[in-house]
C-alpha cells in the first residue's frame, strides 16, 4: 500500500477509537482491542497473523508493565494505609508551604527519573502524589502532571534510558556528551513543565469515577484497615496508630531507585567480564528492586507496626484489584501500537519524509515525531529514526557535539504526541483520573509543547556550540 493509504488507515483508526471511547463511552479496553483488529485487517496484515500481532503487542507491553504495576500498587497501598504518604506530605507541606510542594516534587522527580524508567518511577511516586494532593486539598492532576512530564523528558533524552542509548549507538554519537547536554536542557525544561502544567490546571478536570473513589479513600485507614476477602469486605483492626516516619517512607521510595542505579552504572563502568556484573544487573533490575522494597514494606510498615502477617498480606492483595483496569488498558494500548508498527505505517511515512531535503536537525525531530505519533513507542521512534538518519550523519562531517545534538533532536521528537496508542498515556491518565478527552487536552498537549521546547533549546545549543566545535 502507498504511504498515503496507510496514513488514512492510521488516522481513521485513531478517529474511530476516540469516537468509541469519548462519544459512545465504550470501555477503553474493548475499544482498543476492536480497533486494533480492524486496523490490522485494513492495513493488509494477513488474516491469519492479525490475532498474533495483537497478542504480541499485548504480551510485550504486559511483560514489562504488569509486574511493575502490581508491585508498585502493593508498595503504594502499604505506604497509604500505614499513613506514611500523609505523614510525608504533611511534613513537606509544613516546611515548604502548600504552594511550593508541587515544584519541590517536580525537582525531586527530575533526579529520580535519571536511573529509572518512566513508568516505574511514576508508579512509585503515585502514592506520594496522592498524599501531597490530599495535604494541599487539590486534584492529584495538579501535582502529578508536571511530575510525569519531567520524568518523560528525562526518559527520552538522557542516558542510560534505552531509546536514547540505542539511538546514539546507531548514529555513533558520544553518550557522555549526550548526558551532559541533555541534562542541561532538561533542567531548563523543568520550568516550562511546571508552569505550563499549572496554567493547564487553572480549570478543574473531573476525575473518572474509579480514580475519584480511589483518591477519596486514600489515607482513610490509619487504625482500621478494610480489605477484600473471599466472603466480602472484612474490617481488620491494626494495633498501632502512629504513622511511620517521613524518613522511613523516603527510604522505601529511594531504595529501588538506588538499586536500579547500581545496576545501570555497573553496566557502563564495569568490563563485560567482571564477576560482579551479573549480580549487580540482577539487583538493579526494576522487578527485583521493587520486589525487595515490597518485602521491606511488608515488615517495616506492617509487621513491625503491629499488623499480623495475615492482615499485611490481605492489604497487599487488596491493592491488586484496582490495578486490573490500568494493566489491561495499558496492554491494549500496546497492542494497538504493535499493529500500527507491523502495518508499516510509520516506516512508510518516514521514508516519504526522509526525501524532503530538510536540515538534518529538523529532519531528526520531524521523523521521530511522526514515528512517535504513528505507532506510540518513544523507544521505537528514536531507534528507527536513528537508523534512517545514520547514513546522512556519517557522511556529513559532523563534530561529536553536533552528533550528540542530532541524537537529542531525535529524542525530543519522540517526546511529544503521547496519545491513545502509547501505553504511557494510559498509565498517566488512569492514575491521575483523566478521561481520554481530558488526557488529550492536557497530557498530549503538554508532552508535545515540551518536545517542541526541548527541540528549540537543542537548536539554540547547535547555533552556539557548532562554531566552537568547528
Amino acid at each position: 500500500m502507498s504511504a498515503l493509504t496507510l496514513l488514512i488507515i492510521a488516522v481513521a483508526g485513531v478517529a474511530v477509537l476516540l469516537l468509541a471511547v469519548i462519544k459512545f463511552k465504550i470501555p477503553a479496553f474493548l475499544a482498543l482491542l476492536t480497533v486494533s483488529v480492524l486496523v490490522a485487517v485494513a492495513a493488509g496484515i494477513p488474516l491469519d497473523e492479525v490475532i498474533a500481532a495483537v497478542q504480541a503487542g499485548m504480551g510485550g507491553t504486559l511483560g514489562s508493565v504488569a509486574i511493575l504495576v502490581g508491585l508498585g500498587a502493593m508498595l503504594g497501598k502499604m505506604i497509604e494505609l500505614s499513613g506514611g504518604a500523609e505523614a510525608l506530605a504533611g511534613k513537606f507541606t509544613k516546611i515548604l508551604g502548600s504552594k511550593r510542594v508541587t515544584a519541590a516534587l517536580t525537582g525531586a522527580a527530575f533526579l529520580l527519573a535519571i536511573p529509572v524508567f518512566f513508568d516505574v518511577g511514576f508508579i512509585i511516586l503515585v502514592p506520594i502524589i496522592y498524599g501531597f494532593a490530599k495535604a494541599a486539598g487539590v486534584n492529584p492532576l495538579k501535582v502529578g502532571l508536571p511530575v510525569a512530564a519531567i520524568m518523560l523528558a528525562i526518559h527520552v533524552v538522557v542516558p542510560p534510558h534505552p531509546g536514547i542509548v540505542g539511538g546514539a549507538g546507531v548514529i555513533g554519537a558520544d553518550i557522555g556528551w549526550i548526558t551532559i547536554l541533555a541534562l542541561s536542557v532538561c533542567a531548563v525544561l523543568a520550568f516550562p513543565a511546571y508552569f505550563v502544567a499549572q496554567w493547564m490546571n487553572r480549570r478543574d478536570y473531573p476525575m473518572v469515577a474509579a480514580t475519584a473513589e480511589q483518591f477519596r479513600l486514600f489515607g482513610s485507614g490509619k487504625s482500621d484497615v478494610e480489605v477484600e476477602s473471599g466472603a466480602g469486605n472484612t474490617a481488620v483492626k491494626t494495633s498501632v496508630q502512629a504513622p511511620p516516619s517521613p524518613a522511613m517512607i523516603i527510604t522505601l521510595i529511594v531504595l529501588p531507585i538506588l538499586m536500579i542505579m547500581a545496576g545501570t552504572v555497573s553496566a557502563v563502568v564495569l568490563p563485560d567480564d567482571a564477576a560482579a556484573l551479573p549480580v549487580l544487573s540482577l539487583i538493579g533490575s526494576p522487578v527485583i528492586a521493587l520486589l525487595v522494597t515490597v518485602f521491606l514494606a511488608f515488615f517495616f510498615l506492617g509487621i513491625r507496626r503491629g499488623w499480623s502477617s495475615a492482615t499485611t498480606g490481605e492489604v497487599m492483595d487488596a491493592a491488586l484489584a484496582p490495578t486490573a483496569i490500568v494493566i489491561l488498558v495499558t496492554g491494549a494500548g500496546g497492542a494497538f501500537g504493535k499493529v500500527l508498527t507491523e502495518s508499516g505505517i510509520g516506516t512508510a511515512l518516514a521514508d516519504t519524509l526522509s526525501s524532503a531535503g530538510l536540515p538534518i536537525l529538523l529532519m531528526a525531530y520531524v521523523l521521530a515525531a511522526v514515528l512517535r505519533a504513528a505507532q506510540g513507542s518513544a523507544t521505537v521512534a528514536i531507534v528507527t529514526t536513528a537508523g534512517l538518519l545514520a547514513a546522512s550523519v556519517s557522511g556529513g562531517d559532523f563534530s561529536a557535539l553536533q552528533m550528540a545534538l542530532i541524537t537529542m533532536a531525535v529524542g525530543f521528537g519522540a517526546f511529544g504526541f503521547s496519545h491513545v496508542n502509547d501505553s504511557g498515556f494510559w498509565i498517566v491518565t488512569r492514575y491521575l483520573g483523566l478521561s481520554v478527552a481530558d488526557g488529550l487536552k492536557t497530557w498530549t498537549v503538554l508532552t508535545t509543547l515540551l518536545g517542541i521546547c526541548g527541540f528549540l533549546l537543542t537548536c539554540g545549543l547547535w547555533l552556539v556550540l557548532s562554531p566552537l566545535a568547528g
